[in-house]
Protein backbone atom coordinates (compact mmCIF):
# COMPACT_ATOMS: atom_id res chain seq x y z
CA UNK A 1 0.00 0.00 0.00
CA UNK A 2 0.86 3.62 -0.88
CA UNK A 3 1.15 5.71 2.58
CA UNK A 4 0.15 8.91 3.06
CA UNK A 5 -0.31 11.91 4.82
CA UNK A 6 -2.84 14.51 5.16
CA UNK A 7 -2.13 17.91 6.30
CA UNK A 8 -5.18 20.38 6.06
CA UNK A 9 -6.67 22.88 8.85
CA UNK A 10 -9.87 22.13 6.99
CA UNK A 11 -11.61 18.72 8.40
CA UNK A 12 -14.10 18.29 5.80
CA UNK A 13 -11.42 19.22 3.10
CA UNK A 14 -9.26 16.27 5.09
CA UNK A 15 -11.79 13.66 5.21
CA UNK A 16 -12.77 14.11 1.33
CA UNK A 17 -9.01 13.60 0.19
CA UNK A 18 -9.00 10.45 2.24
CA UNK A 19 -12.62 9.24 0.92
CA UNK A 20 -11.17 10.14 -2.76
CA UNK A 21 -7.32 8.42 -2.15
CA UNK A 22 -8.59 5.24 -0.14
CA UNK A 23 -10.93 4.77 -2.92
CA UNK A 24 -8.19 3.70 -4.97
CA UNK A 25 -7.44 0.83 -3.69
CA UNK A 26 -3.92 1.21 -3.19
CA UNK A 27 -3.46 4.05 -1.39
CA UNK A 28 -3.51 4.36 2.44
CA UNK A 29 -4.06 7.58 4.42
CA UNK A 30 -2.17 6.56 7.73
CA UNK A 31 -1.96 9.84 9.25
CA UNK A 32 -3.67 13.30 9.26
CA UNK A 33 -2.87 16.63 10.62
CA UNK A 34 -4.30 20.14 11.19
CA UNK A 35 -1.18 22.22 11.14
CA UNK A 36 2.09 22.32 10.11
CA UNK A 37 3.99 21.26 13.20
CA UNK A 38 1.23 18.37 13.68
CA UNK A 39 2.05 16.92 9.90
CA UNK A 40 5.75 17.22 10.91
CA UNK A 41 5.24 14.92 13.91
CA UNK A 42 2.84 12.74 11.98
CA UNK A 43 5.00 12.56 10.02
CA UNK A 44 8.50 11.85 11.75
CA UNK A 45 6.39 8.93 13.61
CA UNK A 46 4.72 7.07 10.54
CA UNK A 47 7.21 7.48 7.83
CA UNK A 48 4.49 8.05 5.27
CA UNK A 49 5.51 7.55 1.49
CA UNK A 50 3.87 10.71 0.43
CA UNK A 51 3.29 13.90 2.42
CA UNK A 52 -0.30 15.82 1.49
CA UNK A 53 0.59 19.38 2.75
CA UNK A 54 -1.81 22.10 2.36
CA UNK A 55 -0.13 25.81 1.84
CA UNK A 56 -2.02 28.10 4.39
CA UNK A 57 -1.84 25.86 7.93
CA UNK A 58 -1.79 27.46 10.99
CA UNK A 59 1.27 26.93 13.93
CA UNK A 60 3.04 25.84 10.69
CA UNK A 61 2.35 26.35 7.54
CA UNK A 62 2.44 24.16 4.45
CA UNK A 63 5.77 25.43 2.97
CA UNK A 64 7.96 25.59 6.40
CA UNK A 65 6.09 21.96 6.96
CA UNK A 66 7.48 21.13 3.74
CA UNK A 67 11.38 22.32 4.54
CA UNK A 68 11.42 20.36 7.75
CA UNK A 69 10.43 17.22 6.15
CA UNK A 70 13.10 17.57 3.53
CA UNK A 71 15.74 17.77 6.61
CA UNK A 72 14.36 14.97 8.63
CA UNK A 73 12.42 12.82 6.12
CA UNK A 74 13.94 13.13 2.41
CA UNK A 75 12.52 9.69 1.13
CA UNK A 76 8.52 11.17 1.70
CA UNK A 77 8.02 13.08 -1.32
CA UNK A 78 5.56 15.48 -0.94
CA UNK A 79 2.50 17.19 -2.59
CA UNK A 80 1.42 20.54 -2.12
CA UNK A 81 -2.31 21.63 -1.92
CA UNK A 82 -3.15 25.07 -3.63
CA UNK A 83 -5.22 27.96 -4.76
CA UNK A 84 -4.94 30.39 -7.00
CA UNK A 85 -4.02 33.78 -5.28
CA UNK A 86 -0.91 31.87 -3.88
CA UNK A 87 1.73 32.30 -6.47
CA UNK A 88 4.59 33.15 -4.42
CA UNK A 89 4.39 30.06 -2.56
CA UNK A 90 4.14 28.16 -5.91
CA UNK A 91 7.85 29.24 -6.21
CA UNK A 92 9.43 28.66 -2.87
CA UNK A 93 7.43 24.92 -2.89
CA UNK A 94 8.89 24.26 -6.34
CA UNK A 95 12.28 25.34 -4.46
CA UNK A 96 11.95 23.43 -1.48
CA UNK A 97 11.38 20.41 -3.13
CA UNK A 98 7.96 19.85 -3.57
CA UNK A 99 6.93 16.89 -6.15
CA UNK A 100 3.73 17.97 -6.70
CA UNK A 101 1.26 21.12 -6.77
CA UNK A 102 -3.01 20.33 -6.97
CA UNK A 103 -5.10 22.27 -6.96
CA UNK A 104 -7.73 21.82 -4.40
CA UNK A 105 -11.23 22.11 -7.14
CA UNK A 106 -9.21 19.30 -8.84
CA UNK A 107 -10.78 15.92 -10.26
CA UNK A 108 -10.34 13.06 -7.37
CA UNK A 109 -8.68 10.97 -10.03
CA UNK A 110 -5.99 13.83 -10.63
CA UNK A 111 -5.72 13.77 -7.15
CA UNK A 112 -4.70 10.18 -7.19
CA UNK A 113 -2.57 10.89 -10.04
CA UNK A 114 -0.20 13.08 -8.62
CA UNK A 115 0.02 11.39 -5.48
CA UNK A 116 1.11 8.18 -7.36
CA UNK A 117 3.53 10.08 -9.60
CA UNK A 118 5.37 11.70 -6.67
CA UNK A 119 5.83 8.19 -5.05
CA UNK A 120 7.23 6.99 -7.83
CA UNK A 121 9.67 9.80 -8.32
CA UNK A 122 7.93 11.94 -10.89
CA UNK A 123 6.47 15.33 -10.33
CA UNK A 124 2.80 16.20 -11.10
CA UNK A 125 1.17 19.76 -11.81
CA UNK A 126 -1.77 20.46 -12.38
CA UNK A 127 -2.47 22.17 -15.89
CA UNK A 128 -3.35 25.52 -14.49
CA UNK A 129 -0.92 25.51 -11.60
CA UNK A 130 2.12 25.07 -14.25
CA UNK A 131 0.35 28.26 -17.02
CA UNK A 132 0.02 29.93 -13.54
CA UNK A 133 3.69 29.01 -12.27
CA UNK A 134 5.07 29.47 -16.17
CA UNK A 135 3.54 32.90 -16.75
CA UNK A 136 5.12 34.05 -13.41
CA UNK A 137 8.69 33.97 -14.49
CA UNK A 138 10.01 36.60 -17.32
CA UNK A 139 13.65 35.78 -17.72
CA UNK A 140 16.41 38.05 -17.70
CA UNK A 141 18.55 38.06 -20.54
CA UNK A 142 21.63 36.13 -19.19
CA UNK A 143 19.41 33.68 -17.37
CA UNK A 144 18.04 33.35 -20.81
CA UNK A 145 21.19 32.91 -22.37
CA UNK A 146 22.46 30.57 -20.12
CA UNK A 147 19.02 28.45 -20.23
CA UNK A 148 19.74 27.67 -24.16
CA UNK A 149 23.01 26.84 -23.66
CA UNK A 150 21.47 24.03 -21.63
CA UNK A 151 18.55 22.84 -23.86
CA UNK A 152 21.35 22.98 -26.54
CA UNK A 153 22.24 19.67 -25.48
CA UNK A 154 19.09 18.41 -26.24
CA UNK A 155 18.09 16.46 -29.78
CA UNK A 156 15.46 18.00 -31.52
CA UNK A 157 13.06 15.53 -30.52
CA UNK A 158 13.87 16.26 -26.53
CA UNK A 159 13.84 19.86 -27.24
CA UNK A 160 10.50 19.27 -28.77
CA UNK A 161 9.41 17.80 -25.40
CA UNK A 162 10.88 20.33 -22.82
CA UNK A 163 8.88 23.16 -25.08
CA UNK A 164 5.53 20.75 -24.44
CA UNK A 165 6.35 20.12 -20.90
CA UNK A 166 6.80 23.77 -20.94
CA UNK A 167 3.31 24.93 -22.13
CA UNK A 168 1.81 22.65 -18.74
CA UNK A 169 1.22 19.46 -20.77
CA UNK A 170 1.15 16.15 -18.64
CA UNK A 171 2.62 12.74 -20.35
CA UNK A 172 -0.29 11.71 -21.40
CA UNK A 173 -1.02 15.20 -23.40
CA UNK A 174 2.45 15.52 -25.08
CA UNK A 175 2.42 11.64 -26.24
CA UNK A 176 -1.10 12.84 -27.81
CA UNK A 177 0.48 15.53 -29.39
CA UNK A 178 3.42 13.81 -30.13
CA UNK A 179 2.02 10.59 -31.47
CA UNK A 180 3.73 8.69 -29.76
CA UNK A 181 2.94 5.96 -26.75
CA UNK A 182 3.11 7.62 -22.76
CA UNK A 183 5.99 5.17 -21.84
CA UNK A 184 7.91 6.96 -24.54
CA UNK A 185 7.03 9.80 -23.30
CA UNK A 186 7.99 8.90 -19.81
CA UNK A 187 11.34 7.59 -21.36
CA UNK A 188 11.61 11.01 -22.88
CA UNK A 189 11.33 12.75 -19.33
CA UNK A 190 14.17 10.56 -17.37
CA UNK A 191 16.53 11.95 -20.54
CA UNK A 192 15.92 15.63 -19.83
CA UNK A 193 16.02 15.47 -16.33
CA UNK A 194 19.80 13.99 -16.69
CA UNK A 195 20.50 15.99 -19.86
CA UNK A 196 19.59 19.11 -18.10
CA UNK A 197 20.47 18.54 -14.54
CA UNK A 198 16.58 18.98 -13.34
CA UNK A 199 14.87 17.68 -10.10
CA UNK A 200 11.60 17.76 -12.11
CA UNK A 201 9.16 18.62 -14.82
CA UNK A 202 8.55 21.46 -13.35
CA UNK A 203 12.26 22.45 -13.41
CA UNK A 204 12.19 21.67 -16.59
CA UNK A 205 9.42 23.79 -17.35
CA UNK A 206 10.67 26.40 -16.06
CA UNK A 207 14.29 25.84 -17.70
CA UNK A 208 12.78 25.93 -21.29
CA UNK A 209 10.70 28.60 -20.39
CA UNK A 210 13.71 30.87 -19.56
CA UNK A 211 14.90 29.73 -23.06
CA UNK A 212 12.02 30.68 -24.69
CA UNK A 213 10.69 27.18 -25.77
Amino acid sequence: MLRVLVADDEPLIVAGIRTVLESAGDIEVVATAADGAAAVRAALEHRPDVALLDVTMPVLDGLDALAELRRNLPGTRAVVLTSFGTEPNLLRALQGGARGFVLKHCAPDELIRAVRAAHGGDAYLSPEVARLVLGMVAPAAGRRQAAAERLSALSPREAEIAGLVAEGLSNAEIARRTHMSEPTIKTYMSRLLTKLGCVNRVEVALLARDAGR
